[in-house]
This record gives C-alpha cells, structure tokens and sequence, in this order.
C-alpha cells in the first residue's frame, strides 16, 4: 500500500542523510585549522548527529510501516508517536543536557529556535495527528520538515559559535590561544 507522501518523505530523508554528513565534514574545520576541537564543537556534532538520525526515522517510519498495510490512520499516529516523543524529548532536554556537558545553556537563539519552536512544532505535529483530523499526513509531514529546518538553524548558529571560539592549537610547544577566523 503507497502511504500519501511517500515521495516526500523519501526524499527528506535523502536531505537529511546528506545534512548529516555534511555537518560531519564540518567537524574537520577546526582541526584544519590546526586547532584541537573543543568540548562544545564535539557535543553540538554529536547532539546534530542524533537529532537528523531521529528525523530521518520519522521519514522513513510511515513508509515502512505502509509495507505491513496497516490502515493509514494508525499508520500517522503510530508514526506520529514513534517519532514525536523521542524527539520532543530531546528538544526539551536540550538545554539542561548541554549545560551539563558543557557547563552553560544554550545562547538564546537556540532556545528560542531549536528548542521553543522545536518544542512547539512537535507538540503540536502530536496532538493533530493523535486526534486523528483530516489530513494527518500532511501534517506529519509539515511538522517533520519543519524540525529539520529548525535543526539546520541550530547547525548554522552552532557553526557561527565555534568559529568565534578562540583555536587551542596543537602541536609541540604545547597550546596556545589565537582568534578564531571567521568564514
């Protein structure tokens, strides 16, 4: 049974898949520059890399499921909830998770983006799907793609702060401080 969307949904996860390895390739900035990566860049690549894997779970979830003709109402909420709930909880732990790793929260952008509209965008992808209204792919859909565009913005501004970050070169003599380069 094609499950509606199934073209999109693919191709998010395409776009995803490419987003992660992308950003992956981002990590060797740094140390090209001859600078160690810091606690926050490995913390914000990691936390990246999870988020998109979450994402493209969601995109492929209802198409998977789709294979096991289960009706397509089930299909959204099942999706919906398989999905929804682990990634509503990584974007309201977000802050209290990097606080912990790297002893500050995020700036506010962040919060404001990535974990509030995040948050919002979730919660409310969840409680439309789960109430079965009319058109619950689209909304699936909408909600997934918009975590995507909330996740990239979170990359970009990650990306700006550890470029402002001073580089702690490596090499023989030890460490040293220099300004960052801005790209």
């Amino acid at each position: 049974m094609e499950v509606k969307g199934t073209t999109l949904l693919c191709t998010l996860a395409g776009l995803m898949i490419t987003f992660a390895g992308f950003s992956a390739l981002l990590l060797f900035v740094r140390p090209a520059a001859g600078a160690k990566l810091s606690l926050l860049d490995r913390y914000l690549a990691k936390t990246v890399m999870t988020y998109v894997f979450v994402l493209t779970a969601g995109a492929i979830l209802p198409v998977l499921l789709g294979l096991y003709e289960i009706q397509e109402r089930w299909i959204w909420r099942g999706s919906a909830l398989l999905f929804g709930l682990p990634m509503l909880s990584l974007q309201v732990t977000y802050p209290r998770r990097r606080r912990k790793v790297v002893g500050a929260g995020p700036p506010p952008p962040i919060r404001a983006v990535f974990v509030v509209l995040g948050s919002a965008v979730t919660l409310a992808m969840l409680g439309y799907v789960l109430a079965g209204l009319q058109n619950s792919a689209a909304a699936y859909i909408t909600g997934l793609t918009l975590d995507f565009f909330t996740v990239q913005f979170g990359f970009l501004t990650a990306l700006e702060i550890i470029l402002q970050q001073p580089i702690e070169e490596s090499g023989p003599q030890g460490s040293h401080q220099r300004a960052g380069s801005h790209s």
